[in-house]
This record gives structure tokens, C-alpha cells and sequence, in this order.
């Protein structure tokens, strides 16, 4: 049996590497801007999972997090950091999965530089509470799933291809190699 991208006439895979997979990282969690950030993955367990919003992605591939010193994820990440991040920037494309090694502090200038006054809501003390803590997730690995070109585009291939009973998707995915 052919895979449903075997069946297609045009191209619908591409690796995307260095600068290249830091881009599209960028662009598809601009679209989503939280994820589910999942911890003990590694335990053979369910792993636990938890919405998260980014407030970073620097130009290395770094994702920054603010995170509170007593909950349960910090103390996961701490005994095992290895986690997963998955976004979902719309229902029919925008996927990102993931893979990194995350780390936690309480450094203060990162603290004052990811703020927002938004994250007042869950630190009441603004941005000197002492509960805050900082997560930097380092990517070691990723795939995405997307368009190749827009919403419509994409509708308009779908249906044709449904009508005709031909695979004519305008999605695109590949690895994320930094």
C-alpha cells in the first residue's frame, strides 16, 4: 500500500536546516504562540503535558518560558529534561513537534526581558515576584507540518482533489535540523 504522499504529483517534503529551520519554527509558532509543553517523556508513562505560552524564540532555536518555582513542571524538568513542545497554529496546518533539553533558573534579566504585564495574572507581584522562574528549552530535534502557500489555495486544491478522487494537498513537512 503507497503512502497518501506517494499519491501526490507534487513535491511535499523538505528539511529545513540552520537558519532555514529557525525560520519556520518562528513563523509557525507566531501562528499558535502556546503549546503543549510535556514533560516526563522519557518514562515510558503518559507523558504530562500542560499549555504554555512562548515568550521567546530566539535566532539560536532557543525557547523561553516563564514558569513558577513550586509547580510541578519545574520540578519535572529538574529530575528530567528532556520535553516535548507541540503546536497547532490552526486546524488544517501551522504543526510544529518539538524535541529539547530544558533547563531552569531564576535569572533576573531574563525575567525582565520576557515580561509582559499580561503574566501579572498568575504572578500578582509583577515582575519582582519571587515565585518566577525561567525555562530555556535548547531544540535538538523537530518536524512541521504546513502550507505551501495559503488558506485558500489550500481549500481550493482539497476540494478539487475530492471531486476528481485525486490526492492534490498543498501541505509541506520535513525535519527540523539546527
Amino acid at each position: 500500500m503507497d503512502s497518501i504522499n506517494k499519491q501526490q504529483e507534487e513535491e511535499n517534503f523538505e528539511n529545513l536546516n540552520g537558519p532555514e529551520a529557525i525560520e519556520k519554527m518562528k513563523v509557525l509558532v507566531d501562528k499558535a504562540s502556546t503549546c503543549f509543553f510535556c514533560t516526563e517523556i522519557t518514562t515510558g508513562q503518559p507523558f504530562v503535558t500542560r499549555p504554555m505560552a512562548v515568550q521567546k524564540l530566539d535566532d539560536e532555536g532557543n525557547f523561553w518560558f516563564l514558569s513558577s518555582k513550586d509547580s510541578h513542571k519545574d520540578e519535572e524538568v529538574s529530575e528530567d529534561p528532556s520535553v516535548q513542545l507541540l503546536f497547532q497554529g490552526s486546524s488544517y496546518s501551522d504543526f510544529l513537534s518539538v524535541y529539547g533539553i530544558a533547563t531552569v533558573s531564576q535569572d533576573k534579566e531574563k525575567i525582565k526581558e520576557l515580561w509582559n504585564p499580561m503574566l501579572k495574572t498568575w504572578f500578582t507581584e509583577g515582575v519582582d515576584d519571587p515565585r518566577i522562574s525561567v525555562i530555556k528549552v535548547k531544540t535538538i530535534d523537530g518536524y512541521y507540518w504546513d502550507t505551501k502557500h495559503n488558506k485558500a489555495v489550500g481549500l481550493i486544491k482539497r476540494t478539487v482533489g475530492a471531486i476528481i478522487g485525486k490526492t492534490m494537498d498543498d501541505s509541506i513537512e520535513g525535519n527540523l535540523s539546527l
